[in-house]
């Protein structure tokens, strides 16, 4: 009868002729060989009241270091030290939020494979806001505090102190870290006679964010401004985030001997502060995930330069400037409006069309962290030293803005990229160009990066 039943060809019927025994021989086996999970150590981190006495919704890291010439938070970077993150949600004083070895590090991967040593250790809270945005989405994300986006330094985020801790990947135990420490607000510097900087809220960012969002200036004003009455051109010079003077201006140093100089061509010089949910910038223009951020500069930020300070408010005097990042954006203004700059001096700028964003091709790559060719895959390299050296590969950029941030709160490039450029995702976060984790690609969405061209 045995053999007749397998002859039938029903795999079904045979599998339950066979499950009984099968599952007493597993179940013996479990009773005699109990299992028991790998002995890893974990970091519990939490916060006081005192420190933050709401809950928090937001990301908690690890940091670890072999020195502590600066505080392990502000060595992390694409080639920094060793960091660990997780999300949480509505996390209330004096729970802890756990790290441990199942959670996404950079350069190193998993708590598993540091070395066992003594080291600096620092915990880290990064404290999201509640944005209702005019779209309909909710999104939480780090709210700007005047610092550009980075928020390993950010007011009001939080970090224990540094710790000098015996980790062993090979050890059991909980390591608790509470993080005690606030950041203070941003120091802005202030007015000289040379240089001066306003802020003011923005209407059509604050309706499309649900919540005050912000915009500013810095400028850098000629010799004898404030004895004259004429007007000058000026130059909108594009960029990062910065409260710095304009082109590093500082008095004594060879832009200023020149400044004074009674044949130096006598000019404004602005930068812009439009930081963003997503990065220190927002590339100058409108885009679904960002908001109206050109319209923004066009119709608020501009005109608010210009009602400060004698500008000649004509096109013919209206310059354009900037490099790589700024490079990108003192294009696309006088691209995208051609009548109301008069040239623009644009530097070794961001990618113009999507064939090597950083190495990666989005219209024919399969992999954004590997070439495919016949019988070889090779690593994308995202940068060089200038000896041709590989600094750092694609998948190793993209680690590292993954555990900065999930859902593109990296506040990093490649994610302000995808933002700005991407569509909208189903859950408000900007539908990524690739997989972070996998590097595959997602054509559509390169299709649509190619249609903002």
């Amino acid at each position: 009868m045995q053999m007749r039943l397998m002859d039938s060809g029903d795999p079904a019927r045979t599998r339950s002729r066979r499950a009984p025994a099968a599952t007493a021989l597993v179940a013996t086996a479990l009773l005699t060989w109990p299992v028991t999970a790998a002995a890893e150590q974990r970091f519990e981190v939490s916060f006081p009241t005192a420190a933050h006495a709401e809950p928090v919704t937001g990301r908690i890291y690890v940091m670890i270091s072999r020195t502590n010439e600066r505080e392990p938070r502000l060595q992390i970077g694409r080639t920094g030290v060793p960091f660990f993150g997780r999300d949480v949600q509505a996390l209330a004083p004096g729970e802890a939020g756990i790290i441990d070895a199942t959670d996404l590090g950079s350069p190193v991967a998993s708590l598993r494979d540091i070395p066992a040593g003594d080291y600096f250790v620092q915990a880290f809270v990064n404290i999201y806001s509640e944005f209702r945005r005019a779209d309909g989405h909710v999104v939480w994300m780090h709210d700007d505090q005047w610092e550009g986006q980075h928020w390993n330094r950010s007011p009001g985020n939080l970090h224990s102190p540094v710790g000098r801790i015996r980790l062993d990947p090979e050890a059991d135990g909980v390591i608790a870290l509470s993080a005690s420490e606030v950041i203070p607000p941003v120091d802005v510097p202030p007015d000289t006679e040379w240089v001066r900087r306003f802020k003011f809220q923005s209407s059509l960012l604050t309706e499309f964010w649900g919540r005050p969002v912000y915009l500013g200036a810095t400028v850098l004003l000629p010799r004898d401004y404030d004895s004259s009455t004429i007007s000058y051109p000026v130059n909108y010079i594009q960029g990062h985030f910065s409260l710095g003077a304009p082109n590093r201006f500082e008095v004594g140093a060879d832009l200023y001997r020149e400044w004074i100089r009674d044949e130096f061509p006598r000019m404004i010089l602005v930068t812009f502060q439009h930081p963003n949910p997503y990065f220190d910038d927002s590339y100058a223009v409108n885009s679904v995930n960002l908001g109206p951020y050109g319209d923004a500069i066009m119709q608020e930020l501009i005109p608010e330069v210009e009602r400060r300070y004698r500008v000649i408010a004509e096109p013919y005097a209206r310059v354009l400037s900037g490099g790589s990042t700024g490079g990108w954006e003192s294009l696309a203004l006088q691209i995208f409006h051609p009548d109301f700059f008069g040239g623009t001096w644009s530097y070794c700028p961001d990618p113009v069309t999507f064939t090597d964003v950083e190495g990666i091709n989005a219209y024919e790559d399969v992999n954004a962290f590997y070439k495919q060719h016949e019988w070889r895959r090779v690593p994308i390299s995202n940068t060089r030293e200038v000896t041709g050296e590989v600094r750092l590969t694609s998948r190793q950029r993209n680690y590292f803005e993954l555990v900065s941030g999930t859902k593109g709160r990296s506040g990093q490039q490649l994610d302000i990229w995808s933002a700005v450029y991407g569509p909208l995702g189903d859950d408000g976060y900007f539908e990524p160009l690739f997989d972070k984790r996998t590097g595959e690609m997602d054509p559509e969405v390169a299709a649509y990066w190619r249609g903002q061209l």
